[in-house]
């Protein structure tokens, strides 16, 4: 339960500090850059939209407490959820300096949550103090836009068995096993892909008739590698 006491930046200083972006500031320069107010704090319920799809961004966030997701609905009421956002992970700073910096997409608290949205005069004073905050984040807007064109690439395959293969692929890579160990529920690899999940359940079926894998509730098993 998020009480209003944990609101006040006093109380989030060690995890602001232990990342990347802050991590060159001492705690009491910190405090003296944000004692300008040009900033804010506020507690989101689960399921809260904290951004709207088309909203103007006005500030870069850096997630306190909980999680966020950023995801979209299509005309057929599926969700895409693009990232997920845990405590101490930031977003918006790829489009807070952007000549359209509308948010392309919804930003919703996946359980209750804390955010601290810094605004742009605090964010650019921010740089002009420290080449590491700066340095910091230009990796922050690289690598956002790293995640969006892989995003792109998996929404242009057509099929839920082209985004199943290519899923399939990368984690092979990754966890180098035909064993692929999802670390998620169906319903949430469901809404990655931006499906049903009776349509992802029903496609896995297939692909289990085909004799292409094997699954159950954590696990999904390459069983023709050629085939994937």
């Amino acid at each position: 339960m998020v009480t209003n006491s944990d609101l006040g930046l006093q109380n989030h200083l060690d995890l602001m500090l232990s990342t990347e972006l802050f991590g060159g500031f001492s705690r009491h320069n910190l405090n003296k850059l944000f004692d300008h107010h040009n900033y804010k704090i506020k507690r989101y319920r689960k399921n809260q939209v904290i951004h709207f799809e088309n909203e103007l961004c006005r500030s870069m966030d850096m997630v306190l407490a909980g999680r966020l997701s950023v995801q979209k609905i299509n005309e057929e009421g599926n969700v895409l959820k693009v990232a997920e956002f845990d405590a101490g992970d930031t977003l918006g700073a790829n489009l807070l300096f952007a000549t359209s910096n509308l948010y392309p997409l919804t930003v919703v608290a996946e359980s209750e949550a804390i955010v601290l949205h810094i605004y742009r005069e605090l964010v650019l004073n921010l740089t002009q103090q420290s080449l590491d905050f700066t340095a910091a984040l230009l990796a922050e807007i690289s690598n956002k836009a790293l995640i969006l064109t892989g995003k792109i690439d998996t929404l242009s395959l057509t099929t839920i068995r082209e985004r199943i293969i290519s899923f399939l692929r990368y984690q092979h890579h990754q966890q180098k096993s035909d064993v692929i160990h999802l670390g998620m529920s169906k319903k949430e690899l469901a809404e990655r892909f931006g499906v049903q999940r009776t349509s992802l359940s029903r496609e896995l079926n297939k692909m289990r008739r085909d004799g292409l894998i094997e699954y159950d509730a954590k696990t999904i098993t390459i069983k023709k590698l050629n085939g994937i």
